[in-house]
């Protein structure tokens, strides 16, 4: 309940803040920590991202406003887009390997259990 979008509710707002250039802020709705570090951290490795922190509104809601700001050369949109796919690439990743993994072990202690 607390990670399911109600009716008419968007999961990503995007407000362009007009005080500082080459900023946006992004609301995630029915969003915690998790994802909120991982795009900051993603994000930072940019070298397009010149500023990328978040924070959480009320400890109570899930939900976070990541602030992205780049250099120009790409829009704090396409900055958020091209992390969360590189996020995306990390966890196929792992899933794989732990996969691979998981299953080369199965095989091993079956074969040491006489299976």
């Amino acid at each position: 309940e607390a990670f399911i979008l109600g009716e008419g509710e968007k999961k990503i707002e995007e407000k362009i803040d007009t005080r500082t250039p080459n900023t946006t802020i992004f609301t995630f709705n029915k969003e915690d920590h998790t994802l909120a570090n991982l795009l900051r951290d993603k994000l930072l490795k940019n070298s397009h991202v010149t500023f990328a922190a978040y924070r959480i509104p009320h400890p109570l809601f899930a939900k976070f406003e990541l602030r992205v700001q780049t250099d120009g050369e790409i829009t704090p949109k396409e900055a958020v887009l091209a992390s969360s796919k590189d996020i995306i690439q990390d966890l196929n990743a792992l899933k794989t390997n732990f996969t691979r993994e998981y299953e080369l072990r199965k095989m091993v202690g079956g074969a040491q259990n006489g299976i």
